[in-house]
């Protein structure tokens, strides 16, 4: 067997405890999340800043989106198998505190070289925390309370850009940059204390080895799960990445109106995400797919009516809601394609999603920097569109699995 027991869970402990005892555990394991969500996603709001104080392009400064990604989908699998014996309160708070001390570097640097450095400890602390932080809500709370306990986990990823990325680009505009990083790291130092006072020892129940993922990517369900996320994924962050751009070059918009059009978007989100959550589990095909037709009718119509302010603010709310759902419809996906092995599926999961978004900001900034944002909308919308014959395709196959709703 690929995954092993190798502790027990204090089951005592678990029938003691009373509803409310984990509850602060939950959410400071949702503001882990929340902190490594924002600072992943806070050079959306910030690009052009950082980039102009080096004298990098847009699409060079789109590496601070392309090196976490990578280095996530690299540490995810490695990182879970070389710490899977430790208790993982521990390895919760020493990621914790590399995602501090990596803003505070990017705060400090004197080079573009070191702001890099730092992402690649953010990459790090994604690949680490994600895969144990997403499954601990059975750990935390009773039974009854554990579909609850992971709505308030999962719910830090929309959090992220409603409340992270624009309250992070407001502190840049007004403070600089810097203090919005500085800002970032006292808010992991916060959330580290938070771990290591609300989390209980959490000694390791089971341990995953790299090899159960060689038989997942060879089901037919899995592989097909990567490729819609896959398609998705990179549409959306060839063109996300690079909306401030857009929105100062083609709309004309100014910092004030950006940070309202990137609030308006994450609060879209937040409904995408709950909406998602919903039908997902009845109806992975139309939800993924629904999704796709959206993000690509937002970013191919942006080029035409993302001219007038009323045009892009209409275009990021409906792309909001439509990406909003994506991440829950993508973890259905590989989790009911490998129900036996679920922390595995996390870290295909997380390492497939990470790595996507350094390919589509790679992508992005490359054609970016040869052409212009329009067209960077225009090729990310052509991509998303891909999706669509892909999930019409995959019920016509007739294949067993989580991909048609009327087998779910």
């Amino acid at each position: 067997m690929p995954i092993t027991p190798t502790a027990a869970i204090n089951s005592q402990h678990l029938s003691s405890r009373t509803p409310l005892m984990g509850w602060p555990a939950v959410v400071s394991v949702m503001l882990g999340i929340f902190a490594i969500v924002t600072t992943e996603i806070l050079p959306v709001g910030l690009l052009t800043s950082i980039g102009s104080d080096f004298t990098v392009s847009d699409g060079m400064a789109g590496l601070m989106m392309t090196m976490p990604g990578f280095l996530a989908a690299a540490a995810a699998p490695l990182v879970t198998a070389a710490t899977a014996r430790c208790d993982r309160r521990l390895m919760l708070c020493v990621f914790m505190l590399l995602l501090a001390l990596a803003n505070f570097l990017a705060a400090v640097a004197h080079g573009y070289w070191l702001v890099l450095i730092s992402r690649v400890m953010v990459g790090i602390t994604i690949g680490g925390f994600w895969p144990i932080g997403a499954g601990l809500a059975e750990r935390l709370v009773p039974t009854a309370s554990v579909g609850r306990a992971t709505a308030v986990i999962f719910s830090a990823v929309p959090l992220g850009s409603v409340l992270g990325v624009p309250t992070g680009t407001l502190i840049g505009q007004f403070a600089g940059w810097r203090t919005a990083l500085v800002v970032m790291g006292l808010l992991a130092v916060g959330v580290l204390v938070m771990l290591f006072l609300f989390v209980p020892p959490l000694p390791p129940v089971r341990v995953t080895r790299l090899g159960v993922l060689s038989p997942m990517l060879r089901s037919v369900d899995t592989r097909f799960a990567l490729l819609l996320t896959f398609l998705i994924v990179l549409a959306h962050f060839a063109t996300y990445t690079y909306v401030t751009p857009f929105l100062e070059q083609v709309t004309h918009a100014g910092d004030g109106l950006i940070t309202a059009f990137l609030l308006l978007y994450g609060a879209a989100g937040i409904l995408g995400n709950f909406l998602g959550g919903a039908w997902v589990a009845r109806y992975p095909r139309s939800v993924f797919g629904l999704a796709a037709g959206l993000i690509a009718a937002a970013t191919l119509l942006l080029p035409a009516l993302g001219r007038w302010n009323a045009g892009a603010v209409v275009l990021l709310v409906v792309w909001g809601i439509a990406y909003g759902a994506v991440p829950v419809a993508s973890q259905t996906w590989f989790s009911k394609a490998a129900p036996r092995t679920p922390e595995a599926a996390s870290v295909l999961f997380t390492a497939s999603f990470q790595a996507t978004i350094s390919v589509g900001a790679l992508v992005g900034g490359i054609v970016l920097d040869r052409t212009s944002p329009s067209t960077v909308m225009l090729l990310g919308g052509c991509t998303a569109v891909l999706m669509l014959p892909a999930t019409g395709a995959r019920c016509a196959e007739r294949f067993t699995g989580p991909v048609c709703e009327e087998r779910s």
